[in-house]
């Protein structure tokens, strides 16, 4: 199986070196601007090939971007356009900072003493750089891919991504059954019945905090409003995406190696959560969670551990009983997060019971699996 993951170098350029890769990348901030320019007016939005006909010579004379470059932002601008109106979100698109991507090999190479090369529209530049912590992804045991130059605070890094074959295990010693949702982002337990419990409490107080001012600022609808909008729009990126490193880090370890992890899919569902506000009364919000980014982290992380993530069909796995399986709506008491089975009596909290559930539908998964190997031998 393969594994694909993004690290990250600091690029050390001499001072005519900054001065060319600073220029590059205003131009490309420009040219993409200017064919979201184009794309908003043509009404050609999510159409890269459209696009490219209409500035694709414009960007190359006007803004000096090379070929690939020229290319690069037409699909970047498509692609953007394609989330807004997926989102229903629609608004013309501004690039603050530009997104300049670039293919190993052909747009950037490492050479001998730590030094690396990378393109800019004038000439390639060779330059130090510094690992930082990522040594291990330079081994020779990666393969490098595409990477994005940024520049941040005065700095230029080169985030890569790069991939590896890793070897799948003969034999899978556990299975975790992980449960979603907003009260515990995570409810995971094992095949030695060991749990473990990711509390949600302070994502729903930040995310119901968000939900609040983004109503306010969409009502006040004024030019401020809307670039305090766009704000709160990347900090509550940032913040799900940092949570969901740490909830994927915690669980990819309690795992541990040879796991088979049975995952519930829960992609683009809000849930009803309830929230205490600043009067100590509980309010229910509906509100949603990057799950989807979330399984992405799993997943990568838990292949760096010999593991692998299952989806499984969440469909009743809070209702049916795991003792006697009996599975019915009253079994759950939602406001109290209690699953009592009206048939056996069986008692334990709703979260974990998902979790149990979740877990049986990896054991038969992994069943399924050894069946077939032998049927194959």
């Amino acid at each position: 199986m393969e594994a694909v993951v993004t690290t990250k170098i600091k690029l050390l350029p001499n001072e005519e070196q900054k001065e060319l890769l600073l220029k590059t990348l205003k131009q490309m901030k420009d040219g993409l601007n200017f064919a979201s320019e184009v794309a908003y007016e043509n009404n050609c939005l999510a159409h890269s090939k459209k696009l490219q006909k209409l500035v694709y010579n414009d960007l190359r004379e006007k803004f000096g971007l090379k070929s690939q470059m020229a290319c690069n932002a037409c699909n970047i601008v498509s692609g953007n356009y394609a989330t807004e109106v997926t989102n229903e979100t629609f608004s013309k698109v501004f690039y603050k900072n530009a997104k300049l991507v670039y293919s190993y090999g052909r747009d950037f190479t490492f050479a001998k003493n730590n030094l690396i090369s990378i393109g800019t529209l004038e000439k390639r530049a060779k330059m130090p750089y510094v690992t930082k912590g990522n040594e291990k992804y330079f081994d020779g045991s990666w393969e490098f891919a595409t990477s994005e130059l940024k520049y941040k605070k005065g700095k230029f890094y080169l985030h890569i991504s790069v991939k590896k074959e890793i070897e799948e295990p003969e034999i899978y010693k556990n299975v975790v059954g992980v449960d979603l949702g907003m009260r515990f982002l995570a409810t995971a337990i094992d095949s030695k019945d060991n749990h473990l419990f990711w509390r949600g409490g302070k994502v729903t107080q930040v995310r119901a905090k968000h939900l609040n001012l983004r109503k306010r600022l969409q009502e006040c609808g004024t030019k401020s409003a809307k670039r305090k909008l766009k704000k709160l729009s990347g900090k509550e990126r940032r913040f799900m995406t940092n949570e969901n490193h740490c909830v994927s880090k915690a669980l990819v370890r309690f795992a541990g190696e040879n796991s088979i992890i049975a995952l519930e899919n829960l992609e683009g569902i809000n849930i009803t959560t309830k929230v205490r506000d600043n009067e100590n009364h509980f309010r229910y919000h509906r509100m949603s969670w990057a799950f989807y980014q979330l399984r992405q982290f799993i997943e990568y992380k838990a292949k760096l551990n010999k593991s692998i993530v299952v989806d499984v069909d969440p469909a009743y796995t809070s209702q049916k009983c795991p003792k006697c399986g009996h599975t019915h709506k009253e079994n759950r008491n939602k406001d109290k997060h209690i699953f009592e089975c009206k048939a056996c009596n069986y008692k334990s909290n709703d979260d974990r019971i998902g979790a149990i559930n979740l877990r049986q539908l990896g054991i038969e998964y992994h069943s399924r699996i050894n069946k077939k190997e032998e049927q194959s031998a």
